[in-house]
């Protein structure tokens, strides 16, 4: 399980908590930082899998961090956690290819699910963001919807509970390749970019339609 990690948040205790509490469940922390620059330079040094980073830092937000990292190839896969629930932030994490996005206060709650599924190369979404985002977009029923086969919606459905291609093709009897087979339809009915979160995202902001 050894995946690399490097943390930075400008908050003593919110840094201490996690990196103690992923230290604990095995994780190889590699580096930690109280601010923007700090983190990225650390990044770019250490190449860590994955980077948690608190969105707003001192010199660098994580979101600047992540722009960084997109613009630049960086391997690492950027998970953010925040206070925040502005759809203006959620947009712009998406469009920067962030792959984890959990709020602080379920941040020890969620961040092992988190990390687990960006391993997996599955992007994941603190459900609270995306059900709070649901109550202030009070849109009708998505009419794309109209456009997926059933099994297309079972797999839309159980990517909006945050399962993995691979709990998908465990739980419908499938191989991963089937299931990754109907993403890309999925995406393309839906006219989708190829971002790997976007189909994720969009899931999780129609969930109650599904």
């Amino acid at each position: 399980m050894n995946t690399s990690i490097v943390i930075a948040d400008d908050h003593p205790l919110m840094l201490r908590g996690l990196t103690d509490f992923l230290t604990s469940k095995g994780y190889n922390i590699i580096g930690s930082a109280q601010d923007g620059n700090t983190a990225y330079n650390l990044i770019v040094k250490l190449k860590p899998e994955i980077a948690i980073l608190d969105i707003r830092m001192p010199h660098k937000t994580g979101l600047e961090i992540a722009e960084a990292c997109k613009k630049n190839n960086l391997i690492t896969k950027v998970i953010l956690i925040t206070f925040d629930k502005e759809e203006e932030l959620y947009d712009k994490a998406k469009e920067f290819n962030v792959f984890g996005y959990i709020l602080k206060e379920f941040a020890i709650e969620e961040i092992e699910t988190c990390i687990k599924h960006v391993i997996d190369n599955t992007p994941y979404f603190s459900e609270e963001i995306a059900s709070y985002l649901n109550s202030s977009n009070l849109e009708q029923k998505p009419d794309a919807l109209d456009l997926l086969t059933k099994s297309e919606l079972k797999i839309v459905k159980l990517i909006s509970e945050n399962k993995t291609s691979h709990d998908i093709a465990k739980e419908l009897s499938i191989s991963v390749r089937t299931v990754d087979k109907h993403r890309s339809n999925i995406v393309a009915k839906l006219n989708l970019d190829n971002k790997p979160t976007s189909l994720s995202i969009w899931a999780n902001l129609n969930k109650k339609y599904l």
